[in-house]
């Protein structure tokens, strides 16, 4: 294992890099405190999380990483499977020591912080989940826009976001986890756009009801990243379920 500071962003984040099994791993970092691991979307990167780690930071250490496949990481053309990104996390928790991490995971992340909640590999304290995927299908709109950024960017051969995704056989094709959430027992927050095109709140609501004592909170609006599109709700809730016993 070895950690190095690449560069400084702003307002006290750091961007470092760890080499995890041979892989180089990026991620940001920034204030002190607890441990807040940050988990990205399936079409972003670390960068994502710039403005809640600021609002974080003065009560956590936060840490938001690329997922494998991801950002600055290097990428396997022959793509990943769900579990390769479940346990590059849990290895990236384990190599940092990081003690009884707080998971925040948006869309695709969220997917990913379930899965590391449900396998228990990796103690972790409170589970949040930001318009996440694999709590129902994507609505025939959200494919549809999913299919004309992927047009769009290869039109103008800007490079895909996200790496190749592969499926086990037999294994959902969607990466449903709606069957498990009653297993989940990390204290849950679930926040949603109330007008999300690709995951409606529906899902949210399902998931409150499955995952026992969950909290749900539905932020006003259009759209799939409330941590930029109702910043001070959005930083406002995750504190107060962050700094709750």
């Amino acid at each position: 294992m070895l950690a190095k500071l690449t560069e400084d962003t702003t307002a006290g984040i750091t961007s470092l890099e760890l080499e995890i099994n041979g892989r180089r791993a990026h991620y940001l970092k920034a204030g002190s405190g607890p441990p807040v691991v940050l988990l990205h979307g399936g079409a972003s990167d670390s960068r994502d999380w710039l403005g809640a780690m600021v609002a974080l930071s003065q009560h956590f250490t936060c840490y938001a990483p690329d997922l494998i496949g991801f950002g600055r990481n290097e990428r396997d053309e022959a793509g990943y499977y769900l579990s390769d990104f479940i346990e590059f996390i849990e290895d990236f928790i384990i190599a940092l020591r990081l003690d009884n991490p707080d998971i925040i995971g948006h869309s695709f992340g969220g997917r990913v912080g379930a899965g590391i909640a449900l396998r228990g590999r990796v103690k972790t304290r409170k589970l949040v989940l930001v318009d996440s995927s694999g709590l129902g299908k994507v609505t025939r709109f959200g494919s549809s826009l999913m299919t004309v950024f992927w047009a769009l960017r290869q039109l103008f051969h800007r490079p895909q976001p996200y790496p190749r995704f592969l499926v086990k056989e037999g294994e959902d094709t969607r990466w449903l986890c709606v069957d498990a959430l009653p297993a989940l027992k990390n204290p849950t927050l679930i926040m949603w756009k109330r007008h999300d095109p690709y995951f409606p709140v529906s899902q949210a609501h399902r998931a409150a009801n499955l995952i026992a004592g969950a909290r749900l909170e539905i932020l006003p609006g259009f759209g799939h990243a409330p941590s930029k599109q109702n910043i001070e709700a959005f930083n406002r809730l995750l504190l107060d379920f962050l700094n709750e016993d």
